[in-house]
């Protein structure tokens, strides 16, 4: 396949659809983790031409949206401060604090920007040398590579005015604590193919003998995830466990090593508080001590995060897997993207947002199901 449509091909989509329902001798129940491909199950109806046969869950796998309430403070806090310019990307200025967002405070005048890199960010700070530039640094292992390059340049080059407020997070612990959990019922993952791109799945082959469960490194695209879906399916059926690998025009075992020094020369793994989950150990990025001048909770004196939902948003339950997002009073009626309770309804990634977009949950709307050109 060389070209984006052809893994779009509704022929091809119908194909694996029947595989799967010929091969699922029930129900199976399993959890896409990355919020990218939720959307694409919602977009397309992949989940609902399944629904005989599979149950999917939605996972975690967004990172604007695991960022507790306490640290979007921090960020905030940063941001009023007259001395800062807080840079960051752009889905992290429309979720809720406890005190408002990122967008509010730069209409009463912080000086809040919106990036594409760390790179960028950096940038930033070598222009304004008079400005204390702050990254917030948000994400996955996906993007923990290039702040790490960033924070590198900064010290070779001798910046002083460049700090990161790190909020960075891993995958595999998130997944462990929903697969622990003892109201789970996941029997088998679909992990995110951009996340392994740079770290492959070694992580996850001792979670799928501990949890004895299939696990499909896979892409984003409709026909990635049903390949995916009916690999973890045969797994099932045959009761095997184990990791394989779907997006194989991407991903190996070990990932991309060159990536991973680099975050490994600048990281390592600290306790993370995550929205939903609370705190998970050794499942956040912090810096090393070589590069602690460069922490902007530290240079800023940032007290500890704190600050909890807003009353009656549910947005952690969303991110766990228990509720799916219409089961949610405030769904599209009270909470929606243009008026978000939380940052599951506000991220490109998040779950609520999903659903909204594909009319889910509302009525007069309907999903661009794969029976036709997408």
């Amino acid at each position: 396949m060389k070209y984006l449509s052809e893994y779009r091909d509704p022929a091809m989509a119908r194909a694996l659809v029947e595989r799967i329902r010929a091969t699922a001798s029930r129900r199976h129940v399993l959890m896409e983790v990355c919020g990218g491909q939720t959307h694409t199950l919602l977009r397309y109806g992949v989940d609902e031409l399944l629904q005989d046969a599979v149950e999917m869950i939605h996972g975690p796998g967004c990172p604007v949206c695991v960022t507790p309430v306490g640290e979007i403070d921090q960020a905030l806090t940063l941001a009023e401060n007259p001395r800062v310019t807080l840079v960051s990307f752009g889905d992290m200025l429309r979720v809720p604090g406890s005190r408002g967002d990122l967008l509010q405070a730069r209409a009463r005048g912080a000086d809040v920007r919106v990036v594409y890199s760390p790179l960028d960010a950096l940038q930033v700070a070598r222009e304004n040398p008079d400005r204390e530039v702050v990254f917030w640094a948000v994400g996955f292992e996906t993007t923990a590579p290039a702040t790490a390059m960033a924070v590198w340049q900064a010290k070779e080059l001798g910046i002083p005015n460049f700090s990161l407020l790190v909020c960075h997070v891993t995958v595999p612990p998130a997944v462990e604590w929903i697969l622990s959990n003892p109201a789970n019922r996941v029997e088998g993952i679909l992990a995110a193919g951009h996340v392994c791109t740079v770290m492959g799945w070694e992580e996850y082959e001792p979670l799928a003998h501990r949890f004895r469960i299939p696990v499909v490194v896979t892409g984003f695209e409709p026909l990635d995830l049903l390949q995916g879906i009916l690999m973890a399916v045969e797994s099932l059926e045959e009761g095997s466990w184990g990791v394989k690998n779907q997006y194989s025009r991407s991903v190996r075992r070990e990932g991309n090593p060159r990536a991973r020094m680099t975050m490994d020369k600048v990281f390592h793994r600290v306790d993370r508080e995550w929205r939903g989950l609370g705190k998970l150990p050794a499942s956040g990025l912090g810096l090393r001590g070589e590069f602690l001048d460069f922490d902007a909770r530290a240079r800023f004196g940032l007290p500890a995060s704190s600050g909890g939902e807003r009353e009656g948003c549910r947005a952690g339950e969303v991110l766990t897997g228990r509720l799916k997002p219409p089961e949610c009073p405030a769904f599209a009626g009270a909470c929606t993207p243009s008026t978000p309770w939380g940052a599951p309804m506000v991220s490109d990634e998040g779950a609520c947002a999903a659903y909204y977009r594909a009319g889910r949950g509302r009525a007069g709307h309907s999903g661009e199901h794969l029976q036709g050109e997408p």
